[in-house]
């Protein structure tokens, strides 16, 4: 029951995978906030990291970046960021105490534009109207339950 039945799972990450990523976020997020990184690009945009998810062999640390108030800029803020990978990652050497300095990717978040669609899709007139429908079903049985009970 060990370290063999997590092999090949896709579950939950554990605890020293959750730790090392928020270091690595922590430190990523430090440098993109000193400026380190000199790209008259990304020097223009606001970048947060959102989250870091680490491998389980902690070799490969993903961060899910966020331009703010930029949109349509997004693909070009992730490649430039992936264009200075080399060197955020020796920094990362630097920050952290880790054996191995893990590779780093950087993805869009794409959490708040799905939030966002959700919440569009909660607003459409088709799902309000379905919400109000089944209020008028839920009052019109308790209605009817009220009228049966025996006083």
């Amino acid at each position: 029951m060990g370290r063999s039945s997590r092999k090949g799972g896709g579950g939950m990450p554990s605890q020293r995978q959750l730790r090392v990523g928020e270091l690595v976020r922590k430190s990523l997020s430090e440098c993109l906030t000193r400026g380190e990184i000199i790209d008259p690009y990304l020097e223009q945009f606001v970048i947060s990291i959102a989250e870091v998810r680490m491998s389980p062999d902690l070799t490969l640390a993903t961060a899910y970046v966020m331009p703010l108030g930029v949109p349509g800029e997004e693909d070009e803020i992730v490649a430039a960021l992936n264009g200075h990978k080399k060197y955020l990652r020796g920094r990362l050497g630097r920050d952290l105490t880790l054996k191995h300095t893990p590779d780093l990717r950087f993805r869009y978040d794409e959490t708040f534009d799905e939030a966002s669609r959700i919440d569009a899709l909660l607003d459409s007139p088709l799902v309000q109207r379905d919400l109000h429908h089944e209020e008028d079903d839920d009052a019109s049985k308790n209605d009817t339950d009220d009228k049966q009970e025996p006083k």
